[in-house]
Formats: C-alpha cells, sequence, structure tokens
C-alpha cells in the first residue's frame, strides 16, 4: 500500500486514541485531565477534518470554511448566552476556558470538527452539495448528533440551563436551535467541494464511538439509544443511496 493512501488515516486514529483514552483518564487520572482529554479531543477531530479539507481543496477553500463556520458559530453562541435565543437559557461553567463573551473558544471548533461531516452525509443523501434540500438534510444530520452530545456535556457539568428539558433535562427549543445555527451556516459557507467519502467515515465513526461511551464507559443509555438511533437514520440511506447512484 502507498504511503500517500495511508498518511489520510494517520490523524484520524490519533483521535480514536483520544477518545478510547477518555474513560480511563477520567477513572484513573482524575478531573483535571480528563477535562484536557475532552480539549484534545475537540480540537483534533477538527484538525482531522481541516486537514481532509486541505488535501482536497487546498488552504484557500479550507480557511474560507474554518473562518465562516467558528465565527458564524461563534457569535450565535454568544446571542445564546444573553438571550436564551435560539438554544433556550443556558451557560457555560468554568471548566471551559478561556472564554470571549462567555462562550468558551473551544466551542466553535465543535461546529467545526462536525458540520463538514454532516455536509457529506447530506450529500450522499440527496446527491447534491448546495440547494435547499442539501441545507435542511445537513441542518437535521448535525442536529441529531446532539442528542447523544448534549446529555453527556451537562453530565460533565461544561453547560447547564436554567430550566432543564424534557430530553435528559435538554430542553427541545436546543435542538432547533443547533438546527437552525447549522443551516446558516451551511448556506453562507455554501459547501460546493468536499472529500465526502473520508468525512462520511468521521460521521460514522463518531455515531459508534458516542455509542459505545456513552452506553458503556458514562451511563447514559437513553441518549446512546436515541443518538445511535438518530444519527443511524441519516447514514444507512445515505450509504445505500449513494451506492445505488454509482451502481
Amino acid at each position: 500500500m502507498k504511503i500517500s493512501k495511508i498518511l489520510p488515516f494517520i490523524p484520524i486514529i490519533f483521535w480514536l486514541l483520544v477518545l478510547l483514552a477518555m474513560p480511563f483518564i477520567e477513572s484513573s487520572l482524575g478531573e483535571r485531565p480528563f477535562y484536557i482529554s475532552i480539549i484534545l479531543s475537540v480540537l483534533i477531530q477538527a484538525w482531522v477534518v481541516l486537514s481532509l479539507l486541505l488535501q482536497s481543496n487546498g488552504v484557500r477553500y479550507t480557511l474560507k470554511v474554518a473562518i465562516i463556520i467558528i465565527s458564524i458559530s461563534w457569535v450565535i453562541e454568544a446571542i445564546g448566552v444573553y438571550t436564551g435565543l435560539p438554544f433556550g437559557e443556558y451557560s457555560y461553567t468554568h471548566r471551559l476556558k478561556p472564554q470571549l463573551a462567555g462562550v468558551p473558544l473551544l466551542i466553535p471548533f465543535a461546529w467545526l470538527m462536525m458540520l463538514p461531516p454532516s455536509w457529506a452525509v447530506a450529500s450522499k443523501l440527496s446527491g447534491q452539495k448546495r440547494g435547499k434540500k442539501f441545507i435542511i438534510l445537513s441542518g437535521l444530520a448535525f442536529a441529531v448528533w446532539d442528542l447523544y452530545l448534549d446529555p453527556q456535556m451537562v453530565r460533565w457539568d461544561l453547560w447547564k440551563w436554567e430550566q432543564p428539558g424534557i430530553y435528559y433535562g435538554i430542553p427541545l427549543i436546543n435542538f432547533v436551535g443547533w438546527f437552525a445555527t447549522s443551516m446558516i451556516i451551511t448556506a453562507v459557507t455554501k459547501p460546493s467541494k468536499l472529500p465526502e467519502g473520508m468525512l462520511s467515515l468521521i460521521y460514522v465513526l463518531t455515531w459508534i464511538m458516542e455509542f459505545f461511551g456513552l452506553m458503556i464507559f458514562w451511563e447514559l443509555r437513553g441518549p446512546a439509544i436515541f443518538g445511535f438511533i438518530g444519527m443511524g437514520l441519516f447514514i444507512v440511506p445515505a450509504y445505500y443511496l449513494s451506492w445505488k447512484r454509482d451502481r
């Protein structure tokens, strides 16, 4: 096998190793190293996504995508912290620092690490990389990931809502906010060039890793099941339709 074919998988393997280590870091090394591992996992996954975009589309396109996602997500998160819209009344705790306008600087990188993979899945589903159908599917594919994420982050005391909601403490407006925000970012970015195969692999690996992490290690079995079903409803038809089109 050529080295050039192996290189794209090296950062992915590094990212997976960090995810696999997190439960053991929490149980063996304590709180501070565990929160550092959370930060590392987000930054490494964002690095993986950026490296895939860079390899396929070059510096200019990658910078454009990164700047749009980071800037818009931070602005909307800051608005959300101060107004309660569009995610509900919530706040970030002191555990994620540094913060700017009440928003940890890490948070926009969480949007960056999963929105392009959601675009790849939406592209497989729709057969398009632009248009209303693609934008809506991208927003939905991104929002269902939060069925895993938010209960997990609340359990780790990274953020909290003033009035806990019906989905394991998460208000339903939060999911509407995720859906709307991801559609806005997608519409502004207009992602016409995607390394679809590798980015959709990131989405699938996140689906699998989150399920086993929540089910086995974090004891969040309800969110594990709902997140698995939610993301699975996009992954299975996306790969089926993509396979059917390629026949």
